[in-house]
């Protein structure tokens, strides 16, 4: 699994609109998978999971993003994970390395 967390300020709607739109936008084989929003008081959590086929590994990596905002500050936390055929160790971690790239470069590029 490959991990990358920041922060930024900004619209939670707006991040991830530009988040689907270059993950989903930047693989023919990537699709959002599923999502969820939920609040409490001022605070929202947003949640995102991708999934794409990954021909470096020759199986599927997802990716998954967390965001949690309360008022324009927004806390990201973005996933991935899969890619690897080993059973009990894990090799071949290229997809997901590239996958959670994608997710870096989008974050880079947002504001």
């Amino acid at each position: 699994m490959a991990l990358h967390e920041r922060t930024v300020q900004g619209d939670a709607d707006a991040l991830v609109a530009h988040l689907d739109d270059r993950i989903v936008g930047g693989s023919i084989t990537a699709k959002r998978e599923d999502s969820s929003d939920q609040r409490i008081g001022h605070a929202r959590m947003l949640v995102r999971s991708y999934e794409r086929y990954s021909a470096s590994g020759g199986n599927r990596v997802s990716l998954h993003v967390a965001i949690l905002a309360v008022g324009t500050e927004l806390a990201i936390s973005v996933m991935s994970a899969g890619g690897s055929d080993a059973m009990f160790f894990k090799f071949n971690t290229f997809g997901e390395e590239a996958f959670l790239d994608k997710a870096v470069e989008a974050l880079d590029s947002f504001g």
